[in-house]
């Protein structure tokens, strides 16, 4: 089982079971990957979008609230557009250290409605997207988000979720 350590600061993420819905995106995105669940420690604060947002203007100059931010424990980008991470390696006792998450309930659930989806189905893509921000995946350049998207795709299908990226889903 995944070290999973979660800071909820917002009461309304306790009727999500966010442990449960964390705890299997994460399993599933890790075995993916072909990354041990079982010596991976991730750390999720559930806040709202004060919160979220005072994070955001911090960390990226960007003053408003946002669904999900990550802070990877290293760097792993691929130096080349659509290239692949570096390799996650494990530390002294043997841990993957990934980094943190932190995901706003209002903006979460704003998408949500948006989208025509369930909160969880939304949740647990953004644990996804947001596990692989830790892992050295991201959006900026084409063949990236190309890259992560597809991933993105495959993980929430085994999950049985749909793909929020095909032309008719509603952003």
């Amino acid at each position: 089982m995944t070290a999973l350590d979660i800071v909820e600061e917002d009461p309304r993420w306790a009727a999500l079971d966010l442990e449960t819905l964390a705890e299997s995106a994460l399993i599933t995105t890790l075995k993916h990957l072909n990354l041990d669940p079982d010596v991976s420690e991730i750390t999720i604060l559930a806040c709202d979008d004060a919160r979220i947002a005072d994070l955001n203007a911090d960390f990226r100059g960007k003053p408003t609230p946002t669904n999900v931010l990550s802070w990877p424990a290293d760097e792993r980008g691929a130096a080349q557009d659509g290239g692949l991470p570096l390799t996650v390696t494990a530390d002294f006792d043997g841990m993957l250290e990934l980094g943190d998450i932190a995901i706003s309930y209002d903006t979460c659930a704003k998408e949500a409605r948006a989208a025509g989806k369930s909160m969880t189905d939304h949740v647990t893509h953004l644990i996804i997207h947001g596990t692989l921000h830790l892992l050295g995946y991201d959006h900026d350049r084409d063949a990236d988000a190309t890259l992560m998207e597809g991933i993105e795709v495959e993980i929430l299908g085994k999950l049985g979720l749909d793909d929020p990226y095909r032309e008719d889903a509603v952003q």
